[in-house]
């Protein structure tokens, strides 16, 4: 069965979750992926991250504060096909297009992000700073694959705060700065209990953070960042999303390292960019070792 034919027609989304997540920024979809396919879609983001990882084996407490609050691998998709049934899932993607209000939407990247046991918080920033996109039509969907609660490390969203202005907070190399952006805040952050089978939508704007995790499992979640077709490039920061298709500043984004979401044409999976070698990004060595970036081809 291709993609297509599981696509949920728009009829049938609840415009009360329209509602929600364009007043609060975020919302809890309970449900959405059926128990037993949630179960093989943690398999298969099981064996991605455990083969993108295999040669590194630093332990927690040697790590840096970001490395602590969670194993990152982004582009998943690229290199583990079984996880892009997961990313590009039509519940998923097309719910994502009807949250933003629009018809179609591209896939801005996907990352699993597995907090282990004992794994520091992560701290309170906002997403869009982080991503060269002009316009700031873009979402998470957050995929748990284990239950997530207060132990395990949940998610905080401050209700409202995508319909403000946005704050660049450097949590990958300035600990202790998300702390002080959450010292500024008046309100306070909602936090979310969910587990297999939910998403948690929240919009690019959205300021949120994550509770460290206290219990003796990994907190394992997936997640998929989209944005509406058409957005296009706000500067020439460098991103791997824009720059291996040669994306200019002020264009629309529409490479093959961003191919179109939802609707999928034809139902099929998108075939990805080829990623840099190392030779022409030097500061992809480390990212590839710990796993955050695929190999390129014959690396």
């Amino acid at each position: 069965m291709s993609l297509a034919e599981t696509r949920p027609d728009g009829a049938d989304v609840d415009p009360a979750i329209v509602e929600a997540f364009r007043r609060d920024g975020f919302v809890h979809v309970k449900g959405l992926i059926p128990l037993a396919e949630i179960e093989r879609h943690r398999a298969a983001v099981d064996a991605a991250v455990a083969e993108r990882t295999a040669d590194y084996d630093r332990p927690l407490s040697e790590r840096t504060p970001f490395e602590q609050s969670f194993t990152m691998c982004q582009y998943l998709w690229e290199d583990h096909p079984d996880v892009g049934r997961l990313t590009f899932h039509p519940k998923i993607a097309g719910l994502a297009a009807a949250l933003l209000g629009c018809e179609r939407v591209r896939l801005w990247h996907d990352q699993a992000l597995y907090k282990e046991a004992g794994g520091r918080e992560t701290e309170m920033h906002q997403d869009q700073p982080y991503w060269p996109i002009a316009e700031r039509d873009t979402l998470t969907a957050w995929i748990p694959l284990t239950e997530v609660n207060e132990a395990s490390g949940q998610m905080g969203y401050i209700a409202g705060s995508h319909l403000g202005d946005v704050t660049f907070i450097n949590v990958f190399t300035e600990p202790g700065a998300g702390h002080a952006f959450e010292a500024r805040q008046s309100a306070e952050p909602v936090f979310v209990d969910c587990g297999p089978g939910d998403v948690v939508f929240h919009h690019g704007s959205t300021i949120h953070l994550a509770r460290p995790n206290r219990s003796d499992a990994v907190r394992k979640v997936h997640t998929a960042i989209y944005f509406r077709d058409g957005c296009t490039r706000k500067n020439d920061r460098a991103h791997y999303s824009l720059d291996r298709d040669g994306i200019p500043v002020g264009a629309p984004i529409d490479g093959r390292a961003t191919p179109i979401a939802w609707p999928l044409p034809g139902g099929r999976l998108p075939e990805p960019a080829p990623f840099f070698a190392a030779e022409e990004h030097p500061a992809l060595g480390k990212a590839v070792k710990i796993g955050i970036f695929p190999k390129a081809p014959g690396r």
